[in-house]
């Protein structure tokens, strides 16, 4: 089996159900009552023999602009971890396992930057990719651009589970 057919495991959030709404928690600070920039709890299972890593993605494929917008992308996650709780993708990176550590976010910040589509814009979604890789390291720094990740990462990726969140700002 060649890596471009890679499986799926799954994944699952105690935050947002695949296809929903993300709650306030998860949108960004700016949109409003009880909106917090908070990452998401994710949990997952099933993951290939032979992960050595996983990183783990939040992606609006839907933003205005060329290529949509990294929200969070998280590298290095030993292959034994397999859940993060809310809030792991704080600026500062101590709710993290040993060794992980958080890119910039289009935002130019650090760490998970809640939903926040433009007002009228219709419905986004946020596309929560954990993949699993065939390396203990993705080779990449902090210093890296997320729009980099897909080239990086897609040959050493066995196989990737996914749920998307939705929210559209009226």
């Amino acid at each position: 089996m060649t890596h471009h057919d890679a499986p799926s495991f799954r994944v699952s959030s105690e935050s947002f159900q695949d296809g929903q709404t993300l709650p306030a928690a998860q949108r960004g600070a700016s949109t409003g009552a009880g909106a917090k920039d908070q990452s998401p709890q994710l949990s997952w299972s099933g993951a290939p023999a032979g992960t050595l890593s996983y990183a783990v993605t939040v992606f609006d494929p839907d933003a205005p602009g060329r290529g949509g917008f990294w929200h969070w992308v998280v590298l290095d996650l030993p292959a034994d971890v397999t859940s993060l709780p809310a809030g792991a993708g704080a600026r500062q990176a101590g709710q993290l396992p040993p060794g992980a550590f958080q890119l910039k976010n289009d935002g130019g910040t650090t760490g998970y930057l809640g939903a926040a589509p433009p007002k009228g814009h219709g419905p986004h979604r946020y596309i929560v990719t954990v993949r699993a890789l065939d390396v203990a390291h993705s080779g990449l720094d902090a210093g890296a651009r997320p729009a980099q990740l897909e080239a990086h990462l897609a040959p050493h990726t066995l196989a990737k589970a996914s749920l998307t969140g939705i929210y559209e700002r009226h």
